[in-house]
């Protein structure tokens, strides 16, 4: 009896042994896969085509004062993106006070997301028409939707007097000036970026084709989940975030976005215009309701109301010549409600899941290629 008592405690030890020792393994292998992604080393005077890089700007910072970088990949294609992520946004002191990691997060104050870059509409998988096109990602970090150059004063939840660095747009100028060295004249060019940077490159996309691209002939600009009604964008835009007049200047309405991509298509009217929505975005939902009822939150009455909000936009960017809608629903988080999902162009179902037929990244291919076009407008009639 004995006997067998030893040879079953030295099974159940060589067992859990073998299962340390796996376990060791997995977290070494995640953590060199992790570290491969997070730490991509400073560009060098030949990027490899393919590998990921930093470019670190001397005084480019993020809300909290800390360093902020960008993203390259050099593309075997003679084509680019110029990418923009979302986090957030702060308008108001409130907002300010209350960044990524507060009992509300309305915004991401330093830089978390690195390895987003591989993901999604930057993917090397093989259905990801993009994989091959060179890439200048501008991770977000500022609260100010890439174009600010202010710097606002607030009241911390403790009482402490801060700064919240609003540098945006000096980042993206930073950034651009040293990735431009590494670039020549591509055949095409694709500006976008979702949530935060949805807005960007709406607000951007202007600035990004006349300043750094001016002799590129095959230009789009894509505005992924970014729509929010608020009838102070013009002062929050020149006197929180301080972005360039030229921009400042566009904003003649509640809706930021459409604005923007009307000034963009009188001066670039060559440019094609993409704009992608779900119909009841869960979080644009939410953050549309703090800016009319002060509360960040959301419910299926306040989708209705982005839903009811998202139909006259859909009409108002038809007035737009050379601009294709795609609308989506699915993908809900929140599963007790018929709210829908924000973001898809970080994220494999951007190449691989079809909407309507399609995928996204068909769509906007296609409207890259001169084939422009509108899907999913029947879920704005929709009941939930």
């Amino acid at each position: 009896m004995l006997i067998k008592m030893k040879k079953a405690l030295k099974m159940i030890l060589i067992v859990f042994l073998i299962i340390i020792v796996l376990i060791v393994g997995a977290i070494f292998l995640i953590s060199r896969f992790i570290g491969n992604i997070t730490n991509r080393p400073e560009i060098i005077q030949n990027p490899k085509i393919g590998e990921w890089y930093r470019i670190t700007p001397d005084g480019a910072i993020s809300s909290d004062g800390s360093q902020w970088h960008g993203l390259f990949r050099k593309g075997s294609e003679n084509k680019v993106i110029v990418y923009f992520y979302g986090g957030g946004v702060s308008t108001d002191a409130y907002m300010a006070a209350r960044p990524e990691g507060t009992e509300v997060g309305f915004y991401n104050p330093k830089l978390t997301n690195d390895g987003l870059e591989a993901m999604g509409i930057g993917s090397s998988d093989a259905n990801n028409p993009f994989k091959d096109w060179t890439m200048l990602v501008l991770p977000y970090s500022t609260g100010d939707w890439h174009c600010g150059t202010g710097e606002f004063r607030y009241t911390d939840a403790y009482g402490s007097e801060k700064t919240l660095y609003h540098h945006g747009y000096t980042n993206y100028t930073l950034f651009m000036q040293e990735a431009m060295e590494y670039i020549g004249t591509p055949d095409e060019l694709l500006i976008t970026g979702f949530s935060g940077g949805g807005f960007a490159a709406a607000l951007l996309g202007n600035d990004t084709i006349s300043r750094y691209f001016p002799s590129v002939k095959n230009t789009t600009v894509f505005a992924e989940a970014s729509f929010l009604l608020n009838e102070n964008w013009r002062d929050i835009v020149e006197n929180v975030w301080q972005a360039p007049d030229k921009i400042s200047e566009r904003l003649v309405s509640d809706n930021i976005v459409l604005d923007s991509l009307r000034a963009l298509s009188k001066d670039h009217p060559e440019t094609k215009i993409l704009f992608s929505s779900s119909v009841r975005d869960n979080a644009l939902s939410s953050y549309q309701n703090y800016y009319t009822n002060g509360v960040l939150e959301t419910s299926n009455e306040i989708g209705n109301v982005y839903q009811e909000n998202l139909k006259l936009m859909v009409k108002d960017l038809q007035s737009i010549p050379n601009t294709g809608i795609l609308i989506w629903d699915g993908y809900n988080d929140k599963k007790d409600s018929n709210l829908t999902g924000h973001t898809l162009m970080f994220m494999p179902m951007f190449y691989s899941d079809s909407l309507h037929g399609i995928t996204m990244a068909e769509w906007v291919m296609n409207g890259i290629n001169g084939n422009v076009g509108n899907h999913g407008l029947d879920l704005l009639e929709k009941q939930y």
